[in-house]
C-alpha cells in the first residue's frame, strides 16, 4: 500500500504514521517552498539548532520517507501526479480552497486514479476558510473553558488533543473507505474537521447540557456525574493518587480499606447520587483518610479489591511502566526511540521502523 501524505504538523502526519505502523509505504510530500513541515522548526531549548528532526516532528513521522516538492511548479506537480497513479490513500490538510489552487484536490486526483481514497482535514469544515489551530479549537469547542480549577482561568490542555481526536476520526474513516473499496472498486473522499471532532468528543459534558440542561463548569479533575472520581489525594509520603469510584459497591470497599465503614453507611454518602450532592464533604473526609496512608501500600490494597485507583505519574515514571516499555520503537543501528507506538495489533511484535526522515531540499 502506498500512502501520500500532503499534510503537516500533527493531525495528518499522525494518520500517516499509523499507516506506516501497519506496514504501508508512506511518502511524506513536503512543501519545498517553505522548507518542509513546519514542525521541523519547533525545537526545545535543549535541542540543537541545526536538527531538522526535533522531538515534536518525531512524534508523528516515524516510518516514512520524505519528498520535497513545490507544487506550484508544473514539472514537480506532474511528479506528484505520477505517484498518485500508484497511490492507495492521500492524506491532506489544506485550508478550503487551497488544494484546488494547487490542483491536488480530491476531484483532480480522482481523475488520475479512480480507486484513490482521499482523507482531508480542515479546521472547521469545507465551507469555512479559516485555518485550524489546536489551541484555538480547544477554546472554541469548550474544552479550554471546562479545563482548569474551579474559580480559576480556562486552561489549554498540555497536548494537542484536538489534533489527535481528529486524526483518530480520519483513521476510522479511511479504514472504512478502504473496506468499501474492496467491495466496490471505487475510491472516495473522507472529510473531518478539528472543530467537529472536538465537539463530538464532549461526550457526557455535552449531554449534561443537551439532555439534563446543566451547563458544565470548571471542576479541576472532578467528575460532574460521579463522586469520588478523578479527584487527587495526597498520602503521608507526599505522593499522590487518584480514585475512580464508579459504583456504590466500590465505594463500600474503599471505605473498608480505609477503616471507615461507617462512612459507607452514612445516608449522605451511601449512593452516588447522594455523594454528588455532598461532594465537598466526601472529598474532605477522603483527604483526611488518605493522608494517613502510604501510597504504595494503599494502592496494593485497592487493586487487590478491584477498587479503581492509580498513582499520579510524572512522564519519566510513565516510561518505566512495562506497558510503556513494550511500546518503544527501535530502528537499526540506533538506541530505542522514545516514542509511543500509536497502534499495535494483537500478537504484533514491537515494530522496527525507519527513523523520522531528514529534510532533503533536493529530492
Amino acid at each position: 500500500m502506498l500512502v501520500l501524505e500532503l499534510a503537516s504538523v500533527l493531525a495528518g502526519p499522525s494518520v500517516g504514521q499509523f499507516f506506516a505502523e501497519l506496514g504501508a509505504r508512506v511518502l511524506k510530500v513536503e512543501n519545498a517552498a517553505s522548507g518542509g513541515d513546519v514542525t521541523r522548526s519547533w525545537k526545545l531549548k535543549s535541542e540543537p539548532a541545526d536538527t531538522d528532526t526535533p522531538a515534536y516532528f518525531c512524534a508523528a513521522n516515524w516510518g516514512k520517507s520524505s519528498l520535497s516538492l513545490n507544487l506550484t511548479d508544473p514539472e514537480q506537480l506532474q511528479q506528484l501526479y505520477t505517484l498518485v497513479k500508484e497511490a492507495d490513500v492521500v492524506i491532506a490538510s489544506y485550508k478550503p480552497g487551497d488544494a484546488e489552487k494547487l490542483k491536488v484536490n480530491y476531484e483532480a486526483l480522482l481523475s488520475i486514479n479512480s480507486r484513490l481514497i482521499y482523507g482531508h482535514i480542515t479546521g472547521y469544515g469545507p465551507e469555512d476558510g479559516r485555518a485550524g489551530y489546536d489551541a484555538v479549537v480547544q477554546a472554541e469547542s469548550g474544552f479550554m473553558y471546562l479545563n482548569g480549577e474551579q474559580g480559576g482561568p480556562p486552561v489549554k490542555m498540555p497536548v494537542a488533543l484536538m489534533d489527535i481526536l481528529t486524526a483518530h476520526q480520519l483513521k476510522q474513516g479511511l479504514l472504512v473507505a478502504l473496506l468499501q473499496r474492496e467491495r466496490t472498486g471505487q475510491g472516495q473522499l473522507v472529510q473531518v474537521s478539528l472543530l467537529q471532532a472536538a465537539v463530538s468528543a464532549l461526550a457526557n459534558q455535552a449531554t449534561n447540557y443537551l439532555v439534563a440542561g446543566q451547563e458544565p463548569q470548571r471542576m479541576g479533575s472532578e467528575h460532574p456525574n460521579i463522586v469520588p472520581y478523578g479527584a487527587v489525594y495526597t498520602c503521608k509520603c507526599s505522593k499522590q493518587l487518584v480514585l475512580a469510584i464508579g459504583d456504590d459497591r466500590q465505594f463500600r470497599k474503599l471505605c473498608a480499606i480505609l477503616k471507615a465503614e461507617s462512612m459507607a453507611e452514612d445516608p449522605k454518602f451511601k449512593t452516588n447520587y447522594e455523594r454528588v450532592q455532598h461532594r465537598q464533604e466526601v472529598n474532605e473526609r477522603l483527604r483526611q483518610l488518605v493522608a494517613q496512608q502510604d501510597r504504595e501500600v494503599l494502592l496494593k490494597l485497592l487493586q487487590e479489591q478491584h477498587v479503581p485507583a492509580g498513582a499520579v505519574h510524572a512522564i519519566p515514571e510513565v516510561f518505566e511502566l512495562p506497558q510503556a516499555q513494550q511500546m518503544l520503537l527501535q530502528y537499526p543501528g540506533a538506541k530505542p526511540g522514545l516514542r509511543q507506538v500509536a497502534f499495535k495489533m494483537q500478537g504484533q511484535e514491537v515494530l522496527t521502523l525507519i527513523p523520522p526522515p531528514k529534510y532533503n531540499a533536493d529530492s
